[in-house]
């Protein structure tokens, strides 16, 4: 089912932590929330300080959470080799569906975000900017949640924040 994913942009890891601590205090569920890194240690270590779960995917089922998880597996090894994809790794809802795209070759973060709504050349400006070591964190939500997060997002100064529709 459709629904509204709030991406904030944070220029490190500390402030992206913060972030994800007044998610929390404004009652957002760890599941909710996708943490993308530009490496898998990092991912793994920002995954854990801020209460976020990594290869969580969007279905409810076992399997599918699963299959998540080895989806952002999966991306970390394609990382590594194929051009075009490079070092960027999920943790949280958006793994499985990076997995995914990395298996493709024009797959990119980008197309990802892309394909939630996200205008192609900030999409791709986003990319870059994870590359280069800032923390994207996009939050599902429904339509009624969207100002609330929203406000505990932007409380702790991000770059850039904006919402998607996320359609699993």
């Amino acid at each position: 089912m459709p629904h509204p994913l709030v991406l904030a942009l944070f220029p490190s890891p500390t402030v992206a932590a913060e972030a994800a601590r007044a998610l929390h205090a404004a009652s957002v569920e760890r599941e909710q929330i996708s943490v993308v890194a530009r490496s898998h240690d990092e991912e793994g270590q920002l995954a854990r300080q801020m209460d976020a779960t990594p290869g969580v995917d969007l279905e409810d089922s076992r399997t599918a959470a699963v299959l998540g998880e080895l989806s952002g597996q999966v991306l970390a090894a394609i990382a590594m080799v194929l051009p075009g994809v490079g070092p960027i790794v999920a943790a949280g809802p958006l793994s499985a569906e990076l997995g995914e795209v990395a298996g493709h070759a024009a797959g990119s973060l980008s197309s990802v975000l892309t394909s939630a709504g996200v205008r192609g050349d900030l999409a791709e400006t986003i990319e870059r900017e994870v590359e280069a070591g800032s923390i994207l964190i996009a939050v599902h939500v429904t339509d009624g949640d969207v100002a609330h997060v929203n406000r505990a997002l932007e409380a702790s100064h991000p770059i850039q924040t904006l919402v998607a529709n996320w359609e699993p």
